[in-house]
Order: structure tokens, then C-alpha cells, then sequence
């Protein structure tokens, strides 16, 4: 059962995630030890990559043991090459600017937009030079960005797409899924995900030239996938390339999220939806923020935050949370100042929006099945710190 409210020692916690079966879990995987193939591409696998084809209109959909290892692949199909450019939003998770410095290319920041938190596409052209090669995007909070100016851009460039929709599963942008718009998606199924395998992830191929080698460096360099489809009459190493497969395993719990994806995204967005009522009359007074989704986007109720006034008043939030056994937690500290950003990677002009929203929000608990009254008791130690 999902913790109860907190009371104001703190004695019953609402923690900021609790990952939980949905339906078919246990049974899939015994049926998977059943099967004695635990390994990646087995059964349970396939089902998952033909599940999210259909879901997405994906080329192709295949599993990985990570979003990060998605990306990761993304960088090499795109043959992103030492001193190559790629542009991107600092405010986001260091898998996006760590595919793109494996291989040698350099991310360069520019700033993100102030209602959605995700990267201003009006700023992105100007940041194009002679070494560009690629946009990577990210759809943060599962709110998407400006996709149709983005991929404007990259077709006026010739550049490449790589839709980081890690927190974009079951969220649209018009009529289209996250993920299947740019060139490739990487999704992520990690248990603080909406639907997931403890770790996971997916590579989604939207353009077909590149579905051969996805196989080829997800099977670490081998043609061993047409090798099984009868292609070739054995397989070798043929490129660079390296393991990426899930364990069957992981694919069999995942299966049983997929299976329930209508029920948890109800849970979520009720959730959310009750989050966003109580936090309605704060915003109106001017003492925070909430989230915006433009009226293209259809979001999947990812995540809950905040946007206080001041950095002050979210270190307060903060500590007032943990001392009451709130989970809430920032998101996130820009790449562009941190160590590795300052070595590794460029930003473009400055980043105002990015640098002081980074600052002020706060991620409140969400998962499928938190209760209304520990929704109600986050809501009101949020407005009582708001109103100071």
C-alpha cells in the first residue's frame, strides 16, 4: 500500500517514488525462467519491441538496458566524430551530453524556454555552425518541445534528430508519440519512470536507413540479427558496437506495464491533476509556479513540480519536506556549470532562463498509486512555505 499522509513529525514518509507491479509481473517472470532463455532477445523482448512499434509507428523499436545506451546508439548511428557539434539544452540529465562526448563531439548549450523548461527552439539556428551535426532535444517532464520548428531547422541544416524522450512515454505532440518525430528516440523505462522494468530503455528508429546498423551495434558489432532472419549464412564482427540488450527478464516485467499502460497513466494524471488544483491559488497570488503545457502538447503526468520565487524559498521547501519525510528533490543542476560541462562542452550565448529556473524548482512525489491525502498533506507544506 502507498504511504499514508505525513504527519508533521514526519513519522509516516511519502517517498518520492514507489515503483510497483501493475498486473502481470510475477507471472511473466516465471514464465521467462520458464523458458530458460534469460538473456537478451528472447520472447518477452520481441513482444515488448512489436508493443511499442504499435504504440509509437516506430521503424523499429528495440530494447536496450538503459535511455542512456539508446542515446549512446543514437551518437553512433549518426557517426557523431571528434570535434563534430551538437546542440542541446543544458537543463537535463548527463546521458544527453555523454552520448555525444563518447564519440568524441562537443555539446553546445543553448538556453531553454520559460514555460516549458525545454530548449528554446528560437535560439537553436543561431547556434548552428560549419561542425554541427545533430539537435538532440529533450522532452522534459514528458511536455514536448517545438518539434515541428525544430525539425524546420534540421532540415534546413541538414542536420540530425535525436528526441531524448526519456520521461516521454505515452505523451504526444499533436497526434504524434515522443519519440517518434526525429530521426531517433530513446525512451526510458527506469522505475522512476511511468511504466517500468527496474532498469530499461528503447531505441526508436524513425528513419529506415539507419535500422540495419541499430541491430548491428546493439548485437555489439556483429550481423548476428541477419544472421537469424536468414540474411547471411553466419555472422562476424562487421562494425564498432557494444552489449546492449536487456535481460529477458526485464523485458518480461515490462511487458506487464505495457499491458497496463491505460490504467497507470489514469492514476498518474489524476495525481496530477489534484497537485495542480491545490497548487491553482498559490500561482494566482504570485508565490509560485506551476508547470504549462502548451495546448499542442498531451502530457503523461511524468512529473509534479514547483517553481518557487527564489532559491531561498526552495531550499526552505526543501528542508521543510525532508524534515517531514516528503521526498521532493531538485531537477536538475545545469550541465553547463558542472565540472565535466566547463571541460567537455560549449554553451551558446548566455543561459539566464536555464541558470534561475534551475534554481527555483522543486519535483514533488508522483507515482500510480499515491493517495489523495498525501497529496493534500505535500499540497498544504507547499503552501504553507510559500506563504511564508
Amino acid at each position: 500500500m502507498p504511504p499514508a499522509v505525513p504527519d508533521p513529525a514526519g513519522a509516516t514518509p511519502v517517498p518520492f517514488n514507489v515503483p510497483q507491479p501493475a498486473g502481470n509481473e510475477l507471472a511473466y517472470l516465471a514464465e521467462a525462467v520458464g523458458n530458460r532463455h534469460l538473456s537478451g532477445d528472447g520472447p518477452f523482448t520481441k513482444r515488448c519491441n512489436a508493443w511499442l512499434e504499435r504504440e509509437t509507428g516506430a521503424r523499429q523499436a528495440l530494447l536496450t538496458h538503459s535511455c542512456t545506451a539508446a542515446m549512446e546508439m543514437a551518437a553512433m548511428l549518426f557517426d557523431l566524430a571528434p570535434g563534430d557539434e551538437v546542440i542541446m539544452p543544458s537543463f537535463t540529465f548527463v546521458s544527453t551530453a555523454n552520448a555525444a562526448v563518447l564519440r568524441g563531439a562537443v555539446p553546445v548549450f543553448v538556453d531553454i524556454r520559460p514555460d516549458t523548461l525545454n530548449i528554446d527552439e528560437r535560439l537553436i539556428e543561431a547556434a548552428v555552425t560549419e561542425r554541427t551535426r545533430a539537435i538532440f532535444v529533450v522532452h522534459y517532464a514528458g511536455v514536448s518541445a517545438a518539434m515541428d520548428e525544430i525539425m524546420a531547422i534540421a532540415d534546413r541544416h541538414g542536420l540530425f534528430v535525436l528526441e531524448d524522450a526519456a520521461q516521454g512515454v505515452a505523451a504526444r505532440y499533436g497526434d504524434r508519440p515522443l519519440g517518434s518525430i526525429g530521426h531517433l528516440g530513446a525512451v526510458s523505462f527506469h522505475e522512476t519512470k511511468n511504466l517500468i522494468a527496474g532498469e530499461g530503455g528503447a531505441l526508436l528508429v524513425n528513419d529506415a536507413r539507419f535500422i540495419d546498423r541499430a541491430h548491428i551495434l546493439r548485437e555489439k558489432g556483429t550481423n548476428r540479427t541477419k544472421f537469424l532472419q536468414g540474411r547471411v549464412d553466419k555472422y562476424t564482427w562487421v562494425d564498432v558496437g557494444s552489449s546492449y540488450l536487456p535481460s529477458e527478464l526485464n523485458a518480461a516485467f515490462l511487458l506487464a506495464q505495457f499491458e497496463k499502460v491505460e490504467e497507470i497513466q489514469r492514476a498518474r494524471h489524476r495525481a496530477w491533476d489534484r497537485y495542480h488544483r491545490a497548487m491553482a491559488p498559490l500561482e494566482r497570488e504570485g508565490l509560485l509556479a506551476r508547470p504549462s503545457v502548451p495546448q499542442i502538447c498531451a502530457h503523461n503526468a511524468h512529473i509534479y513540480y514547483v517553481l518557487m520565487p527564489t532559491m531561498e524559498r526552495r531550499t526552505e521547501l526543501l528542508r521543510r519536506t525532508k524534515a517531514a519525510g516528503i521526498g521532493a528533490v531538485f531537477h536538475y543542476v545545469p550541465l553547463h556549470s558542472a565540472p565535466a560541462g566547463t571541460r567537455f562542452a560549449r554553451q551558446h550565448g548566455a543561459l539566464p532562463v536555464t541558470d534561475d529556473l534551475s534554481a527555483r524548482l522543486v519535483r514533488l512525489p508522483l507515482w500510480a498509486g499515491l493517495e489523495d491525502r498525501a497529496i493534500d498533506a505535500v499540497s498544504a507544506l507547499v503552501a504553507d512555505v510559500a506563504r511564508g
